[in-house]
């Protein structure tokens, strides 16, 4: 349900052209933060939000979105946060 809630908050918050989590919990079974109920997620998030923004401008930004998630829900998240011109020379 976890990937679902961040998926739909990053969705609202940004409108990304691109958006894929990868939840690595089960990995990380019996780890500290596990045990109190934190997942371990990476995302890859392509925004035109990101434009401009620097590497820790683009993470205050989806922290921000994902709001109370952060204290709870999410252990350990890994950010791919690129803005569409970005992804573009990447892909060629």
């Amino acid at each position: 349900m976890t990937s679902e809630q961040i998926k739909q908050l990053l969705t609202d918050a940004f409108k990304p052209e691109l958006l894929e989590i990868l939840d690595n919990s089960a990995a990380h079974a019996g780890h500290a933060g596990a045990i109190s109920g934190g997942g371990h997620y990476h995302v890859t998030i392509v925004a035109e939000a990101f434009e401009g923004k620097s590497l820790v401008q683009r993470h205050q930004l989806i922290y921000k979105a994902l709001g109370d998630m952060m204290k709870q829900q999410i252990h350990a998240l890994g950010i791919n946060a690129l803005s569409p011109s970005e992804e573009t020379k990447g892909s060629i």
